[in-house]
């Protein structure tokens, strides 16, 4: 995926009197913590908890409640609130968080493509034209989208590169790689690796795909540079933080590290932080990256 232009997120005046205690700067260690061994329960009662080393380790999965599902947001807010006092100050200086993105997520992943590199009022009109393209954002389906040459998608705006992103991403669900219903279903690890087999999409636009468009829970989009900022910020450190130190430091948010994150965007928006980085980043919208 293309680097994004440099954006600055806007500093808006209900927010800028944010006022967190000082701190003083620190050095994070070098050292990282070592993974956590997943807990395998126990289902049957009639037997002693210990694993049983002549059978294989059988690892149930867990269901994973959308931010949609009522109660959840509150339930993070208590959760960030008594793991980590630090965000106490904005969670009180914002209204919560709100996840409603209903867009099935071929139309989303779409539409992540279309709007990379663009600023939001342009990849809105190319959105919009695309759109009328297919017939509806109903009709944005694999078949339609393959049936669009170059040509067609050239004249409403959208380059030659990112048509091929768009084939290629309806390709891979012509051919059964992906699916509605498999991403739906897949967990996170999973829908990395299969996302990121598409031409134009990488581990940042997962990621927001993933927070947005599934309202997943516990993302941390490492590479985030809005995130990484916040942290660094709120943290009081010398540098930014590196992918595996953010997971360190945000290990406490688990398991509500979207939520988290999405406090970081409103803060750096507060601070009116401008984004140098060449990591991949983008304005905020309603208190969100945009894309997706």
């Amino acid at each position: 995926m293309g680097k994004p232009k440099n954006t600055q997120i806007q500093n808006p005046s209900s927010s800028s009197k944010i006022q967190l205690p000082p701190r003083k700067t620190r050095k994070l260690p070098s050292n990282t913590r070592k993974p956590l061994k997943p807990v395998v329960p126990n289902t049957d009662s009639s037997k002693p908890s210990e694993a049983n080393p002549s059978q294989p380790t059988i690892i149930l999965p867990t269901a994973v409640k959308p931010l949609t599902f009522e109660g959840e947001v509150d339930a993070a807010l208590t959760h960030l609130r008594t793991s980590d006092p630090l965000l106490t100050t904005l969670i009180d200086s914002y209204r919560p968080p709100v996840f409603e993105s209903q867009c099935p997520p071929f139309l989303a992943l779409a539409k992540s493509i279309l709007y990379q590199q663009l600023a939001t009022n342009a990849a809105k009109s190319i959105y919009t034209r695309f759109v009328a393209l297919c017939g509806s954002e109903a009709d944005v389906v694999p078949d339609s989208v393959l049936a669009l040459n170059p040509v067609q998608l050239r004249k409403i705006g959208v380059s030659g590169r990112k048509a091929s992103y768009l084939h290629d991403l309806a390709d891979k669900y012509k051919s059964g790689v992906l699916s509605d219903s498999s991403i739906l279903e897949m967990n996170d690890e999973s829908l990395l690796t299969k996302l990121t087999l598409v031409k134009g999409i990488g581990a940042w636009s997962v990621h927001m795909f993933m927070i947005f468009s599934l309202r997943r829970p516990d993302v941390l989009p490492v590479g985030d540079l809005g995130v990484r900022k916040g942290v660094q910020l709120l943290y009081g450190l010398k540098v930014l933080p590196r992918p595996l130190e953010m997971e360190e430091i945000c290990e406490k948010w688990k398991p509500y590290r979207s939520v988290g994150s999405w406090y970081m965007w409103r803060f750096m928006e507060a601070k009116g932080v401008t984004s140098t980085s060449t990591v991949a980043s983008a304005p905020l919208v309603d208190g969100k990256p945009n894309p997706p």
